[in-house]
């Protein structure tokens, strides 16, 4: 009950979280968070599938005609071709067939499905850093913007190689790897963007592009030669053309076959050649290590040995992927870099530590405690500040040293005792710069004696000699 009768109202209390919601947002409402997959805001020019686990280029028209061409080459070799041929011959020749065609289509996918080796972009929290430390390294003193240099130097097995800087992803990229203009992404050890493949080829997925030209190769060959053994045989029986009405698509398949063993078989020698040499296609394009450029110049990646080049290229673990596709993107978390190289950090810390080191009263916590009842009309200061968070800021030179052993005593006398002392009226009392607004109606209760003040600079005298004037006792 009530002191007045009437009965007691509960009072409900809510508790309030203002975690995640803006100051113009209700504590009551909702904020609905997606999860949001980091393939979903990949910036390259990819194509994600099956929840960002298979990456292709965007083009992937020219990658569709290959299958078809391998699916519909390989179907009418089974469907009219091996029949004829496990009789008159072996039961073998569709086995062996079925094995390369499963090979073949493995490598392929694997090929086209997989992330070459794209490297990540710097986000721009590291891409600030990094033209920071290029500007320190160049002396720059000025506010402008100054674009980075585009290569740096490193020397590998004795030789100079030139790591160049990349405006799209903001890295200097390591050695080997390039920045593909179809798909927008750097590649590491690129070597080429191939289109019958649908993607990138490099360090994670050039092993597998090499297989499948090198099975497609013995593929082609395997079908063509055998098609032409079929039309042979069936002439011997009933004549040529005869051959040719009994099995009309042994014509198309030794057609498909003929056109693109040449291409096939000359791509993979090429290649063949590349992984014992140890280089990639755009290496070699651009003659990187040819002695035209000069007799000091030879490939520092190579190991003088063909069979070790080899087992390099084709043998060991697969490097894992260096982009998180499957990642969630945290929306709401607040990225903080600390720099490197000890500079000074941006932003708003950058401005809380100026406005410290400008204002040196932000930089003391001084307890004003009293027992003292209010006067009427005053205002009185019951608790120290809080303090601010602001870093441990450094002082400058120039600040006023104020002894750790300040007392702050003497409370405001009764009305009876203020003639034998002298009080400063909020005119008089300027205040520190940002802290209080000019004309502000701000009485004082407590008069502030610091005792053992040195070394005042001329820049904060005015300042300091309003606030710790003693008063005459």
């Amino acid at each position: 009950m009530t002191p007045g009768g009437g009965p007691m109202k509960e009072c409900g209390y809510s508790e309030i979280n203002t975690r995640g919601t803006s100051p113009m947002e209700s504590p009551n409402k909702k904020k609905k968070t997606t999860v949001k997959r980091k393939w979903e805001v990949f910036p390259g020019r990819n194509k994600f599938y099956c929840n960002g686990r298979i990456m292709m280029a965007r083009q992937t028209g020219v990658f569709y005609l290959t299958l078809i061409l391998i699916l519909v080459t390989s179907g009418l070799f089974f469907a009219f071709d091996c029949p004829y041929l496990a009789v008159k011959i072996t039961p073998a020749i569709p086995v062996i067939g079925g094995i390369l065609v499963f090979f073949v289509m493995g490598t392929l996918l694997r090929t086209s499905f997989s992330d070459p080796g794209v490297l990540p972009r710097a986000t721009p929290d590291e891409a600030a850093d990094l033209e920071r430390q290029i500007d320190v390294a160049n002396g720059s003193t000025s506010g402008g913007y100054r674009p980075p240099p585009r290569t740096k130097e490193v020397v590998i097995n004795g030789q100079t190689v030139k790591l160049k800087y990349c405006f799209t992803c903001k890295i200097f990229r390591p050695p080997r790897a390039s920045h593909c203009s179809l798909c927008d992404n750097c590649v590491e050890r690129f070597d080429h963007h191939c289109p019958w493949v649908g993607n990138c080829v490099g360090k994670r997925n050039y092993r597998f592009f090499y297989m499948f030209i090198l099975s497609l190769s013995f593929l082609t060959v395997f079908i063509f030669a055998f098609v032409i053994t079929h039309v042979i045989l069936r002439s011997q029986q009933s004549g040529f053309l005869n051959a040719l009405k009994d099995s009309p698509a042994s014509v198309l398949e030794a057609v498909v076959c003929f056109f693109s063993v040449w291409s096939i078989v000359g791509l993979s020698g090429f290649h063949t050649y590349l992984i014992s040499s140890n280089q990639t296609t755009n290496e070699d394009i651009k003659g990187s290590w040819s002695s035209k450029r000069g007799k000091e110049n030879y490939n520092p990646y190579s190991y003088g040995n063909i069979f070790t080049n080899c087992c390099s290229a084709l043998c060991g673990p697969v490097n894992p992927s260096l982009i998180d596709r499957r990642g969630i993107v945290q929306a709401d978390m607040a990225e903080s870099v600390t720099p490197s190289n000890g500079l000074t950090m941006y932003g708003s810390t950058q401005s809380q530590s100026n406005m410290a080191a400008a204002t040196p009263l932000l930089q003391t916590e001084p307890t004003i405690t009293t027992d003292e009842p209010p006067l009427p009309g005053k205002t009185t200061i019951s608790a120290p500040c809080a303090p601010l968070a602001l870093g441990q800021p450094t002082p400058p030179s120039s600040m006023p040293n104020l002894n750790s052993e300040a007392v702050l005593t003497d409370m405001i006398p009764l009305k009876e005792d203020i003639g034998n002392h002298q009080f400063l009226t909020p005119d008089e009392a300027p205040s520190p710069p940002g802290m209080l607004p000019a004309n502000s109606p701000v009485t004082h209760s407590h008069t502030m004696h610091v005792l053992n003040l040195v070394s005042q600079d001329s820049l904060h005298e005015d300042s300091v000699r309003g606030l710790v004037k003693l008063s005459s006792v």
